[in-house]
């Protein structure tokens, strides 16, 4: 509930002050709406809903398809559901690690799918993010006044980027390191962590969890490259899907040419979201996106586009969430009682 107030809050205030500035602007918007318009935004609706398939799909891969389909749609709304509720600097991966456990599949299993998940998206990120800055410059990609101040150390959106990209790079390689190349020392790590005071109440667990890995580990190193390129597609489609909702929804409003742009601002303004302290960004990306993206809209429709994108993007996987968790619930512990 927390993050819906935030984000609506924040939504409603910004659109206020559009409506001040220029109210006729939206007024003109609506009595000139097109089916045009309408057919853009069902176009956003598919791509998000492609973006949710995509994700199916690949959870769906990671785990021999061990998860069904109706499994993979409540994981992946839970999945997102705890995005959404968690600052975004922590993520959903913790929730994630034990919504994938309860669907029958080891810890160890599960440990291994969801850093798998995270390899493939930051991969997605440190590949595509260059070539696409090449692609528009440099100088047009980082083109906003967006500021974060932090222990009273103010950073541009240059700097942000930069400390954002190596940190999704040190990511992938301790991934990488413990996944592929050396999971007997991630045993190893976890066997030392369990014998501290801390953790010795689940010392067994995290034992077997050690084992699980290393046993993971050898099937997915030993997997084809048609697997691979698979779940990596699956990826690009997800995330392509994902950034093309902004697109359809600027061309609901008005005429847009420079869509790479767009689309690379958007791979810019991901890094400052990914930051953020509050839940699911709320707030913070209400306030970013037009920063970002601003240029593209019609002047006075500003926060009325961000609040939009929230609906495409955001607030339906609140409501999925909270309505797939009560019976996710029942299920997963019931079949263990």
């Amino acid at each position: 509930m927390l993050p819906l107030l935030i984000g609506i809050g924040v939504a409603l205030l910004l659109i206020l002050k559009d409506l001040k500035q220029d109210a006729n602007v939206l007024t003109d918007i609506l009595i000139n709406w097109t089916w045009a318009s309408t057919f853009f935004l069902f176009l956003a609706l598919c791509f998000g809903v492609m973006r949710d398939l995509m994700y199916m799909y690949r959870i769906r891969l990671l785990s021999d398809k061990k998860i069904s389909w109706k499994k993979a749609f409540q994981v992946i709304m839970l999945w997102e559901f705890g995005s959404a509720i968690t600052p975004s600097v922590v993520g959903g991966s913790a929730l994630a690690f034990f919504i994938v456990a309860k669907e029958g599949i080891s810890a160890g299993r599960s440990t291994a799918i969801v850093m798998i998940t995270a390899l493939l998206d930051e991969l997605f990120y440190i590949i595509i993010t260059p070539i696409v800055v090449l692609l528009v410059g440099a100088s047009l990609a980082f083109n906003t006044d967006f500021r974060f101040t932090f222990f009273g150390n103010t950073f541009g959106e240059l700097q942000i980027f930069f400390i954002g990209y190596g940190f999704m790079c040190l990511l992938t390689i301790i991934i990488l390191v413990a996944i592929f190349f050396f999971p007997q020392g991630f045993r190893k790590l976890l066997y030392i962590l369990a014998d501290k005071k801390l953790f010795r109440r689940i010392k067994e667990k995290m034992y077997k969890m050690g084992d699980d890995i290393v046993t993971s580990s050898q099937e997915f190193k030993g997997k084809g490259l048609i697997f691979w390129t698979k779940a990596y597609l699956c990826t690009v489609f997800s995330w392509t899907s994902r950034f093309l909702v902004v697109n359809c929804i600027l061309l609901a409003f008005s005429p847009v040419g420079e869509h790479l742009l767009i689309f690379a601002r958007q791979l810019v303004m991901w890094i400052i979201l990914c930051i953020s302290p509050t839940p699911g960004s709320s707030g913070i990306a209400e306030f970013a996106f037009p920063l970002f993206i601003g240029e593209f809209m019609p002047q006075g429709t500003h926060a009325t586009i961000a609040f939009i994108w929230r609906l495409f993007t955001y607030y339906p996987y609140l409501l999925l969430g909270s309505l797939v968790l009560p019976y996710w619930t029942k299920r997963v512990f019931k079949r263990k009682k």
